[in-house]
């Protein structure tokens, strides 16, 4: 047997690999970090309100009712505009993610002070305080879902539109 006789074991030429990513686009990522920031807080106002928290904040003589439209806009409206902005940032130095994942986290555990030094009842404080740490843990969730995207597409060298 000559040989130029061997059995061929395999394809001639390999097949690329398939690209899969196990994070989010920039857009989706941001939706649904809004999205559960902001369901997350209904849940605990929901919670504050029967267990019986007055949910009223004393500032400046003027008392203030924390209602189901202004904890959506607090919850959405920060998350999408720094989001946002380190997302679009990424774009230029991607390694802004990881910068803003600390910097969104420590913000929202500087917010806190805010609820604490608060003229409320406690059940409110608890819910406000509470609510600001959420949002802190959607930014940080939010930015690693599309960390992940985007770590996962350099690695294969695959570079998607998006």
């Amino acid at each position: 047997m000559s040989s130029s006789a061997v059995p061929r074991s395999g394809p001639a030429v390999s097949a690329a690999p398939s690209v899969r990513r196990s994070g989010l686009t920039w857009w989706k990522a941001l939706v649904a970090g809004a999205v559960g920031a902001a369901v997350v807080n209904l849940i605990v106002l929901t919670v504050a309100r029967l267990a019986g928290a007055s949910l009223i904040v004393a500032d400046g003589g003027e008392e203030h009712p924390i209602t189901v439209g202004g904890v959506i806009g607090a919850s959405v409206v920060p998350l999408v505009v720094g989001t946002g902005a380190a997302l679009v940032t990424a774009l230029w130095k991607p390694v802004f993610l990881r910068i803003a994942q600390y910097a969104g986290g420590g913000l929202a555990l500087l917010s806190v002070a805010g609820p604490l030094s608060s003229d409320a009842d406690g059940g409110t404080v608890a819910a406000l305080s509470l609510m600001h740490l959420t949002l802190g843990v959607a930014v940080v969730v939010t930015l690693n879902l599309h960390r992940r995207h985007r770590a996962r597409g350099v690695s294969t060298g695959a570079r998607a539109a998006e």
